[in-house]
């Protein structure tokens, strides 16, 4: 009968109502602050927070700007600018599973993250420094808790003025409460010490730096206090499932055991990450070879059952220090390097196919395929393999011939460099093919249109743009035209 009674209390206590909207909460801070804001965006799917947590505190612990310090792990993701009145600054940053001392900032803070699989409580102090001097208990008097629940994206604003402590609402330590990304909308807002002025100034400025941990007299007090924060107010958030009922407790049970099998998969490894630049130029295919090409002295005894030539021209300005052969380079390297994923699937099912008929099979993409070769006539920049190579004494074009020979058919690749004018560099990929037997001309045929319409050019791309990219001391090095 007491329990009974007991949760009816808990329900009369509980005061609900319904949102067509996000369900917010707005939690005043005291006087000339703004308040504390917490909107519940999203409901992800089960054990997403926890995913999201893992793998982006992986990922984060390996950023340049990462510093681990009050139990707040955090990278500097974008920095002020202050030169150009940009005095804002971009942080990640994750709370695990014991959560963070309480603390507060000089100036305004706003944030989004995604709750952990077991929920987050966000608690909020209002009580100003001198309060506290004088009774640390209004630390306590002055708080209100929001109660996040699991795998939710949220947002929070509040007042860099206002006391506040984050931690997972799962207290038997199995889920970290939320990963987040918070915007310091002025890092030189508030009343800032002189010399952390001049750090954040200098662009030196970080959440650690940032931070005024609660006194330590105020420290002791709540922790001889252990039920204190027990008894604050909450506000409870939530998507779908009414808070306190049934329903909500058996989703916090559903999503606790799916974090942490995310947790379990995630710690077995977490998959790269990828930057693609993509040049503006466009690969234009030509039809006939250039009249300096290499090409047009390859398989010249021969009948040439195919031929084309694609070229993509770029602007390198603000690249100095490269001559044609150093773009060159860099082209070949990128040939390796930066393989268009569609092109090595279909040289994959190609290899699959004609393995059983003896022919030539390799990764790469046909045209350049001999750069993988063991042995070759010569050797450009001194290793890779090349029938052939010229290189103009102005140091203004450079190319270099490619090609094997199979049972089916004979082909020759020409790849160069020209450096036109107005800093603008070309590059070119050419082909010949001349056919043994009427197998070579049916392959010819099938493979004629995918060749010009998507390897070749998508091929040239790719290669152009990790050139684009390579610095300018990687492609000079060693360089010097000999074979």
């Amino acid at each position: 009968m007491d329990a009974m009674l007991a949760h009816s209390a808990a329900r009369l206590a509980r005061q609900t109502h319904r949102t067509a909207t996000f369900p917010f909460v707005s939690l005043p801070a005291g006087p000339g602050r703004v308040p504390v804001e917490v909107s519940l965006v999203a409901r992800l799917g089960h054990g997403a927070g926890d995913k999201l947590f893992y793998e982006s505190a992986l990922r984060q612990g390996r950023h340049a700007r990462f510093v681990d310090a009050l139990d707040e792990p955090s990278a500097k993701l974008g920095n002020t600018d202050l030169a150009r009145g940009d005095a804002t600054a971009v942080y990640s940053f994750g709370v695990g599973h014991r959560g963070h001392p309480f603390h507060r900032h000089a100036g305004h803070r706003v944030f989004t993250a995604v709750s952990g699989s077991g929920g987050a409580l966000l608690r909020f102090s209002s009580a100003t420094p001198d309060e506290l001097e004088r009774d640390p208990d209004s630390l306590v008097r002055a708080m209100h808790v929001v109660d996040v629940p699991p795998d939710c994206l949220f947002m929070v604003r509040f007042s860099g003025e206002t006391w506040h402590q984050f931690a997972s609402r799962d207290t038997r330590g199995r889920h970290p409460a939320f990963f987040a990304l918070s915007t310091h909308t002025n890092e030189l807002g508030g009343d800032l010490a002189e010399s952390l002025r001049r750090r954040v100034t200098a662009g030196e400025g970080d959440i650690p730096s940032l931070t005024e941990l609660l006194p330590e007299h105020v420290v002791r007090r709540l922790a001889a206090m252990p039920d204190a924060l027990a008894r604050t107010p909450v506000t409870a958030l939530s998507l779908h499932d009414r808070p306190g009922g049934l329903l909500e407790a058996a989703c916090r049970r559903v999503r606790s055991l799916a974090g942490r099998l995310q947790r379990w998969r995630i710690e077995r490894g977490v998959r790269p990450g990828f930057v693609s630049a993509v040049a503006s130029a466009q690969v234009r295919e030509s039809g006939q070879l250039a009249e300096d090409s290499l090409l047009r002295g390859q398989l010249s005894d021969r009948v040439v059952h195919h031929e084309d030539r694609f070229t993509l021209r770029l602007s390198s300005h603000g690249l100095t220090g490269r001559d044609a052969s150093a773009w060159l380079a860099t082209a070949l390297d990128g040939f390796l390097a930066n393989r268009p994923p569609g092109v090595a699937r279909m040289m994959a099912l190609r290899n699959v196919l004609v393995r059983p008929l003896g022919l030539r099979t390799s990764p790469l993409g046909c045209p350049v395929s001999s750069l993988l070769s063991a042995s070759s006539p010569a050797r450009f920049a001194g290793r890779f393999p090349v029938h052939a190579l010229e290189i103009a004494e102005d140091g203004r074009s450079a190319q270099v011939i490619l090609g094997a020979d199979d049972k089916h058919l004979v082909f020759r690749s020409c790849v160069a460099v020209r450096l036109l004018g107005g800093d603008v560099v070309e590059f070119e990929l050419s082909d010949r093919i001349a056919c043994r037997n009427a197998f070579g001309r049916f392959y010819v045929a099938v493979i004629d249109w995918p060749h010009r319409k998507f390897v070749a050019p998508r091929m040239l791309a790719h290669a152009v743009a990790a050139a684009r990219c390579a610095p300018a001391a990687r492609a000079q090095d060693g360089l010097d035209g000999s074979p």
